[in-house]
């Protein structure tokens, strides 16, 4: 629980800092300090419960929390760039609630899992921040676009990068989110079995609807240049499809049908 706390602590400190830089139309880095003690502290908390536990727990709030900690990752790694650390400010704040559920209420008795299954549980874990710092984007690029054509020049739009360069990362956060997501899928169907058995068949169908969204997505933006608000409206879409894909089923199993 202390190094969760530490982690939710750092990662708001890090939020607030950004907050305060954008307000100010600053760009310091008085908020990377702060944001790396987060990521480490809430990287060592899944550690020691590992370690206590001698598998990896992969349960609804240890998965959220992971995922939660990539898109943490990624956001340092693209602020520490001098790119998008604006990110922060919505993905610092949801990698501190995350953290503190997990400590609160993840922890579930975990089952040995082979290499094979770790592969796929770690691409897929890799699948769902990178795309979910891509569906931010979305939601920073729909606001962007909204306020220039209300012609509301607000300081925050001085945070975010041209909207061109704003558009541009999407797509290479997307494509690289769609190569995590087809590794997920591929190493699904080489090593998981019993998919009835497991409650994955709707898992899985959701997985592959979201995985054929993205790939319509780049393929629209290759061959007819999609931009702009049908970029953001294709890709919050399959970003729900995926959530349902993980999230929402494993809510159901854990938490009302308390099935572990």
């Amino acid at each position: 629980m202390t190094l969760a706390f530490i982690a939710a602590l750092a990662y708001l400190v890090a939020a607030g800092l950004l907050a305060r830089g954008v307000s100010r139309d600053s760009h310091g880095r008085a908020w990377l300090i702060p944001a790396v003690i987060g990521v480490a502290t809430h990287a060592a908390a899944h550690a020691t419960a590992w370690q206590a536990s001698g598998t990896a727990d992969m349960h609804f709030f240890a998965a959220l929390s992971l995922v939660s900690l990539g898109m943490a990752a990624l956001t340092t790694l693209y602020g520490a760039n001098g790119r998008m650390a604006a990110l922060g400010v919505l993905v610092f704040p949801i990698a501190a609630i995350f953290a503190l559920a997990y400590a609160a209420y993840g922890h579930v008795p975990a089952s040995p899992l082979d290499w094979r299954l770790q592969l796929h549980a770690w691409c897929a874990l890799l699948a769902y921040a990178t795309l979910g710092i891509a569906a931010v984007l979305a939601l920073f690029l729909w606001a962007q676009e909204r306020a220039l054509r209300r012609r509301e020049f607000r300081g925050w739009l001085r945070a975010l990068p041209p909207l061109t360069e704003l558009e541009s990362l999407l797509f290479r956060t997307i494509g690289v989110g769609f190569v995590l997501l087809t590794l997920t899928l591929l190493t699904g169907v080489l090593f998981v079995e019993n998919l009835l058995a497991q409650h994955l068949v709707h898992k899985t169908v959701l997985s592959i609807l979201s995985w054929l969204a993205f790939g319509a997505l780049l393929l629209g933006r290759w061959r007819r240049g999609w931009r702009g608000a049908v970029a953001v409206r294709w890709t919050l879409g399959a970003m729900a499809l995926l959530m349902l894909a993980f999230f929402g089923s494993q809510f159901v199993l854990e938490m009302v049908l308390k099935r572990v």
